[in-house]
């Protein structure tokens, strides 16, 4: 299951975010979208977890939680992105 995550601190790395995630199930992968110009961080970006059962119960837990300073949405990516 691929997952969105937006309102991220900028300041977090792909580590982090990947992390955060890791307790819920496997971590394929994780990956934060970048900005071509300063190469800093948009504040979101994507993990896939092979395990749909663990992709939603990452998704109901951290979704609406705090992390570092920000509320973070966490949902089901598009499947085409």
């Amino acid at each position: 299951m691929k997952l969105l995550i937006r309102n991220l601190a900028r300041t977090l790395t792909e580590e982090e975010v990947g992390a955060l995630f890791a307790p819920f199930g496997e971590v394929a992968e994780c990956s934060l979208v970048m900005d071509a110009k300063t190469g800093e961080s948009k504040g979101f970006g994507f993990v896939v977890m092979p395990g749909p059962g663990n992709g939603k119960a990452a998704m109901k837990s951290l979704n609406a939680t705090e992390i570092a300073g920000q509320i973070i949405r966490v949902k089901r990516a598009a499947e085409d992105t």
